[in-house]
C-alpha cells in the first residue's frame, strides 16, 4: 500500500518534495494558502487545494491525521510554521517533517514535538562550502550537529595501500563503512582491500576529525 504525504508550502524547497514524491509513485497532497501556487501543482500532485493550515479546522477538514508523513515546507512565515507544526501535532498526525529557517526556529520546532526538523539553506551551504575548499569532496551530509557522512576521492596519497596500513579510524577518528570503485559499491570494507587513486571512499566521523582528514587529501 502506498505511503500517503501531505506538503504544506509549495515554495522551491516544498514544490520540489511534490515534484520527487510524486516521480517516485506516492499519493501526494499539496497544500498553500496562495491559489496561484496551488494550480500550478494542479496537475503534479494527486490532489492541490488552497488552504490557511494555521486554522485547526482546516487541517481536520483536510483529514491531515490519517496521512503517513506531513512536510511543513513553510517559507518566511516562521510563526505559521511553528502554528501549523504545533496543531498537526495536536492532531496526532504520525510524522511531521519540518523546514527551519534557523537554528532558534529548530530549537522551537523540536520543543513543541517535530519529528524531523530540516535545514535545507544551511546544509547546502555547508556541502558547497566543502566542496569549494576540498578539491577531494563529492557529496557532504550532516547527521547531527557534529557528525557528518563525507564521500571523498581517495587521491594518491591513499593508493596502494590498505585501510590497515593507513590505520585511518586510530588517526584521524575516522571510519570508512564504504567504497565506490565505478559501479560497484564495497559495503564495510575489509581492511586489507588495496585503495585504488580513482576509488570514492564514504567516510563518517565528527566534523572536526572529517576537516582533518580532508586536510590530509588536499595537502599537495
Amino acid at each position: 500500500m502506498n505511503k500517503e504525504f501531505a506538503v504544506i508550502g509549495l515554495g522551491r524547497f516544498g514544490g520540489s518534495i511534490v515534484k520527487e514524491l510524486r516521480e517516485m509513485e506516492t499519493d501526494v497532497l499539496a497544500i498553500d494558502i496562495d491559489e496561484e501556487r496551488v494550480n500550478e501543482f494542479a496537475d503534479i500532485a494527486t490532489q492541490s487545494v488552497i488552504g490557511n493550515t494555521t486554522d485547526e479546522t482546516v487541517l481536520k477538514n483536510l483529514g491531515l491525521r490519517n496521512f503517513d508523513n506531513v512536510i511543513v515546507a513553510i517559507g518566511d512565515n516562521i510563526q505559521s510554521s511553528i502554528l501549523t507544526t504545533l496543531l498537526l501535532k495536536d492532531l496526532g498526525v504520525k510524522k511531521v517533517t519540518v523546514k527551519a529557517q534557523s537554528d532558534y526556529h529548530a530549537r522551537v520546532l523540536d520543543k513543541i514535538g517535530a519529528d524531523v526538523v530540516v535545514h535545507p539553506e544551511r546544509d547546502m551551504g555547508r556541502r558547497i562550502a566543502h566542496r569549494l575548499v576540498s578539491s577531494s569532496v563529492l557529496d557532504y551530509l550532516e547527521l547531527s550537529d557534529e557528525h557528518s557522512i563525507v564521500e571523498i576521492y581517495a587521491t594518491e596519497k591513499l593508493a596502494e595501500q590498505t585501510l590497515l596500513d593507513l590505520d585511518i579510524r586510530a588517526e584521524y577518528g575516522v571510519s570508512v563503512i564504504a567504497i565506490k570503485r565505478g559501479s560497484d559499491i564495497i559495503v564495510s570494507p575489509d581492511p586489507t582491500v588495496n585503495i585504488k587513486e580513482t576509488d570514492v571512499l564514504i567516510v563518517i566521523g565528527t566534523d572536526d576529525d572529517l576537516n582533518k582528514f580532508e586536510k590530509l587529501l588536499n595537502k599537495e
